[in-house]
């Protein structure tokens, strides 16, 4: 009588042949193998970086800034040679993506509607990491049962089957930098020693510092990282706290927060050169906070705003303003800048006054945030702001796969006929320096700005409500540039040692790094990278830009890359 169900004791197992293949497929060999045929062309099971042949133009690509040296890509080293991808298409290494790219007419693809040269990185042509690891430990079975998965015919020995002789003649043996079993361990010389020749720069896949970051928000849209040169400081949001880290003194709680049930949605630290350490956060409820590291850690200045906060961006330079102390008015003092999206697609430039702890305790005013300009340009929620290193320009990103380019100078002329003003909806402002506070509208009472002036008192508070005017409000046409991408555009960042280049990054539809000229708002070239571009950064002293990714499609491993200007090709990559 059959068994209908397994002994419990027993384990069930499925009856399937086991089959392992000692030698490759044709179609697994390496272009040396196939040549080859021996183990000497393929690459070494026991190392992370196999090289592997890809075509190459016939020119060679110099760099301004280094020479000699060779290309660290996810794959391997490689010579600083440009490479061609399928379809004589310039790039480094794949095939354009489908709908984004068109025939230039010059044996290149270009983007669709501009003159933009099209690259692409490898990122989609790479193999899953479990793929690659199982090829890995077939080849390291291989090698340690000494079988060449390359050969033809299998030769354990060196003697033939029939008859059992030796043979007269062998392959000749190849040089070779392979693992190799030393009767104790696996031993490589030529990677346990120095090579020749000499590696200018390593880039380390391994963080120096790893910190705890428990409820950090896996959002998209939200920006809840910035570091202060100015105090050596890394402000990190997790859920509703703001944390602040740095090395002298740890971890430190900057702000508990309420507890409605909301979220940091940005944090922004002030300008280097304004020397504040002014940060700026906003919150899910609407709640615009503004706190200096370097006085008491209570908020100075509290904005509720018409929509939840969305993003923060500081001007890089300072801006001669008059004082609106009741003291000294008049009087022309550094001010710093602040822009602030909201999910509504509304942009808020202020203007914030901070006088430094001892003035505030020997004038007994704490300073003055004043709202100049309403920008409305986007129709949905802002995803990124970004200034430009001289502070002339500034570019907006939003969630209607728009980029828009402003002249800070521009727009912050004095009003004339043609600019249109509005009174949008009331919304308070609640502000607070070392427990006192006040309450005023967002509308001020002078034409063209908002002030915030908070009374610090020690008594409580008395609450007033400024007269409601009109601000300066800046509708759709009032930008310089305007660029469409497939996606929300969040990652935006200025070149600084070129003046009129910029780079933005698209979501997941897009998945490409743009570079445009800011001055004719032509478009220069594009990289698809094959996942989000969550942002974006240059270097300073090199001719490179770093992009961090988010969701990738094809997946990849990748959340880190380096490219270089104008070549766009990959320099480096990091899992």
């Amino acid at each position: 009588m059959p068994v209908l169900s397994p002994d419990r004791f027993v384990p069930f197992h499925v009856i399937a042949p086991h089959r392992f293949r000692a030698n490759k497929q044709p179609h697994e060999l390496t272009p040396e193998e196939r040549l080859m045929r021996t183990e000497n062309g393929g690459a070494d099971p026991f190392c992370f970086t196999p090289k592997r042949s890809v075509p190459t133009s016939d020119r060679r690509i110099s760099r301004s800034d280094c020479a000699d040296h060779f290309q660290g890509t996810v794959l391997g080293l490689y010579p600083l040679d440009r490479q061609v991808s399928h379809g004589a298409v310039w790039s480094v290494g794949g095939t354009a993506p489908n709908g984004v790219a068109v025939d230039g007419g010059r044996g290149r693809l270009v983007s669709s509607g501009t003159n933009a040269r099209l690259y692409t990185t490898s990122f989609s042509n790479l193999k899953p990491k479990s793929e690659e690891d199982q090829e890995k430990h077939e080849g390291r079975l291989a090698l340690a049962l000494k079988i060449d998965r390359a050969q033809r015919v299998l030769d354990f020995d060196g003697f033939s089957t029939f008859p059992r002789h030796k043979r007269r003649t062998t392959r000749p043996s190849l040089p070779s930098a392979k693992t190799t079993w030393t009767g104790t361990e696996w031993a490589n010389d030529a990677h346990s020693t120095p090579r020749a020749l000499k590696i200018e720069r390593i880039l380390p896949n391994a963080p120096f510092k790893v910190l705890d970051a428990p409820g950090l928000r896996d959002d998209f849209y939200c920006s809840i990282m910035d570091y202060s040169k100015s105090c050596n400081t890394l402000a990190v949001g997790l859920g509703n706290l703001l944390y602040g880290w740095s090395e002298a003194t740890g971890v430190t709680l900057l702000n508990a927060g309420v507890k409605d049930g909301s979220w940091l949605t940005s944090v922004a630290f002030s300008s280097e050169k304004g020397g504040k350490s002014i940060l700026a956060f906003g919150r899910s409820n609407g709640y615009l906070s503004l706190m200096s590291l370097f006085d008491s850690l209570l908020p100075r200045f509290e904005a509720q705003q018409p929509a939840p906060v969305a993003c923060l961006c500081w001007r890089p330079i300072t801006t001669m303003r008059p004082s609106l102390s009741n003291i000294s008015p008049g009087t022309m003092v550094p001010t710093e800048d602040l822009l602030v999206g909201d999910e509504m697609g509304d942009i808020y430039y202020y203007s914030v006054e901070w006088p430094a702890a001892w003035e505030v305790a020997r004038e007994n005013w704490p300073g003055a945030m004043t709202l100049l300009i309403r920008i409305k340009v986007h129709s949905q929620q802002i995803c990124g702001l970004a200034w430009s290193p001289t502070g002339t320009d500034f570019a907006t990103g939003g969630n209607d796969n728009l980029c828009c380019l402003f002249q800070a100078d521009k727009i912050l002329e004095t009003e004339s006929e043609g600019d249109k003003v509005s009174s949008p909806a009331s919304a308070s402002t609640s502000t607070s320096i070392a427990g006192a506070s006040t309450t005023a509208s967002l509308f001020p009472s002078s034409p063209g700005s908002t002030t915030v002036s908070p009374c610090a008192t020690s008594e409580e508070p008395d609450y007033y409500t400024m007269p409601r005017n009109t601000i300066r409000y800046l509708p759709a046409g009032s930008e310089k540039h305007r660029w469409r991408h497939a996606a929300a555009v969040k990652a935006i960042a200025f070149c600084p040692w070129r003046e009129g280049l910029i780079a933005t990054g698209g979501g997941s539809n897009d998945k490409c790094i743009h570079f445009y000229h800011t001055t004719s708002g032509a478009a220069l070239a594009t990289i698809s990278v094959a996942a989000q571009v969550t942002s974006l950064i240059w270097s300073k002293t090199r001719r490179e830009i770093a992009a961090t990714f988010g969701y990738a499609q094809p997946d990849h491993p990748y959340r880190i890359a380096v490219f270089s200007w104008p070549d766009c090709r990959q320099v480096a990559a990091v899992p």
